[in-house]
């Protein structure tokens, strides 16, 4: 339950922003670019285009403003790119994996090198099968599970270490399975990672449902259970976790950084940008369209936020030793 307080306490804030006046003439001073450190399709870049076309419909800047893929080493490659930029118009969308990968010594980047500017949204976790796979409910694969953890592989993307990874570490703990035993297989995006369970090759798929949406309309896949609080008003014949016996609450966010050493004028600037952009027809259609929940938060709150989620992902880290 560690996050819960804190988005429904982004949630409440995200309705008291204004974009304050007198300085909208500052910044930009050229045009915008934001970072998917993914290529086109999936989280980081439907993130990234949500805001690009948010800002765009806001309407408070005649700058152009461009999104740019950066593939690679998950999100590695978009925030290395980043990293050495001087220049505050460059940002890059980003999500767990910032703090995880530092965490499991894939990478030295941490999220103190950049200047964080905001949060942005979370989306929610599905436990996912090929529906002739022949499981109802999400505790007949955690029982099968516990009596043979290396019977069934299990998909996840884009990385070990990354949020779909980690929720199902997570509920494996609290359903009394060691995950160290476990069979997963790794993805490099949500769509490769859907492939092999479409194919018959992977037996579980732990992604966001965002992601799951078109094969579960298909009739194509089973969601057996959701990381949300409550039901999702998408999916309200799919129980969460804990309505199945296993508290977890595990959401998936993105938030928004820009380069190292931003002045604060430039980070205030920023705020009021993204503050008002979340505020959008644009950003609060693309939200619903993908069935995601708004989670702004400013530069503080955002820096807080990474503080109890770093540790957060520690303990579990920790806990299975996945460290090195």
């Amino acid at each position: 339950m560690r996050k819960i307080a804190l988005i429904f306490a982004g949630l409440a804030m995200a309705g008291c922003s204004e974009v304050s006046e007198g300085n909208e003439d500052a910044f930009p001073e050229r045009p915008i670019e934001i970072v998917a450190p993914a290529s086109p399709g999936g989280g980081w870049d439907m993130q990234a285009r949500s805001v690009q076309q948010s800002i765009i419909e806001d309407d408070k800047t005649d700058e152009n403003i461009t999104v740019v893929n950066q593939p690679g080493g998950g999100g590695e490659v978009g925030w290395q790119y980043l990293l050495q930029q001087d220049d505050p118009h460059v940002v890059s969308v980003n999500s767990s994996l910032l703090l995880t990968g530092n965490l499991l010594g894939q990478t030295d980047l941490h999220h103190e090198d950049f200047t964080q500017l905001g949060m942005l949204s979370t989306e929610w976790l599905g436990i996912a099968t090929r529906t002739d796979a022949g499981f109802d409910t999400v505790d007949e694969v955690l029982e099968e599970l516990r009596e043979d953890p290396d019977s069934l592989s299990i998909s996840v993307s884009p990385s070990l270490g990354s949020g779909n990874h980690l929720s199902f570490v997570q509920t494996a703990l609290e359903a009394g399975i060691d995950p160290e035993e476990l069979n997963f297989l790794v993805y490099d995006s949500g769509g490769d990672a859907m492939n092999p369970i479409l194919g018959g090759h992977v037996d579980i798929l732990v992604n966001s449902i965002s992601d799951m949406v078109e094969q579960y309309e298909a009739g194509e896949i089973d969601i057996l259970a959701v990381s949300s609080p409550e039901r999702l008003e998408e999916f309200q014949d799919v129980p969460t976790l804990q309505e199945e016996g296993i508290d977890v609450v595990f959401p998936h966010w993105r938030g928004i950084m820009g380069p190292p050493d931003m002045t604060e004028d430039e980070v205030e600037a920023w705020e009021e940008i993204l503050s008002s952009a979340v505020e959008t027809e644009q950003f609060q259609t693309d939200l619903e369209n993908n069935d995601l929940d708004e989670l702004y938060m400013n530069r503080e709150e955002t820096e807080e936020f990474l503080t109890e989620e770093e540790e957060f992902f520690a303990d579990i880290i920790e806990e299975v030793e996945l460290a090195p």
